[in-house]
């Protein structure tokens, strides 16, 4: 399976996300993306999981999920040109 992205590293200050992906890193206000991990005890924020596929990050005891793309603000177009099954 292809990875979308590679997420290399996150961090967390109290107020701040800090995302190494793809070779880049970013920095998110918490309050702003997330409350649940704004809220979250530092335990909490550290226990996560990177999907699979590389699109996600999952953060399970908080029941919390963000996609890469949101947070690094990709939209992708909807896909056109279907044909039907015959």
């Amino acid at each position: 399976m292809n990875r979308h992205h590679d997420v290399q590293r996150v961090t967390f200050t109290k107020d701040e996300m800090e995302l190494t992906v793809d070779g880049a890193t970013h920095r998110f206000d918490l309050k702003a993306v997330s409350l649940r991990l704004f809220q979250a005890a530092q335990t909490e924020r550290e226990r996560y999981e990177i999907s699979p596929s590389g699109y996600g990050i999952h953060w399970p005891l908080i029941d919390e999920d963000l996609s890469i793309d949101g947070l690094l603000g990709i939209s992708h177009s909807p896909v056109f040109g279907f044909k039907k099954a015959a």
